[in-house]
């Protein structure tokens, strides 16, 4: 498995979690759990995905723009994961944040797809995509079990 297939594994979790946590209503222990699951699978991943995936991309010019932009989108989803985490489930408020969450994880995953892997296929060797796979699975896991 290469870097990009194990980094798609995560992204239809996440985009599965994504939508069904904006099918939820108020202050419901489905919400919380989907919650609480979504949050762990984008800790783990953005943890992960940026030790392994962006930051040897940062060292080529033509993937440093692109792995910058990447990282500064998880902490926008941090920022909104950290506003719902303040706001309670009930509050009609929280499912407007959720939505945005929602729009940021699938303009992220969209952006990746589309068009960094693409560009990180230019400049990574096929030695560095297992590699890189290999590292990112094992930081995953281990997040994923602290998370």
């Amino acid at each position: 498995m290469n870097i990009f297939e194990a980094l798609r594994i995560s992204h239809v979790t996440q985009r599965t979690l994504a939508d069904q946590l904006i099918q939820t209503q108020g202050d419901s222990p489905e919400r919380a759990s989907l919650f609480t699951e979504l949050k762990r699978e984008l800790s783990a991943h953005a943890c992960a995905e940026e030790r392994f995936f962006y930051v040897p991309l940062i060292a080529h010019d033509m993937t440093q723009e692109p792995s910058r932009h990447g990282i500064a989108e998880h902490h926008q989803m941090d920022k909104l994961i950290e506003e719902l985490d303040a706001t309670d489930f009930s509050s009609p408020g929280w499912l407007v944040t959720a939505k945005a969450l929602h729009h940021k994880i699938y303009h992220h995953l969209e952006d990746e797809e589309q068009s960094v892997f693409q560009l990180a296929g230019k400049v990574l060797s096929e030695s560095e995509k297992l590699s890189l796979a290999k590292d990112y699975e094992g930081e995953f896991v281990s997040q994923r079990v602290k998370g």
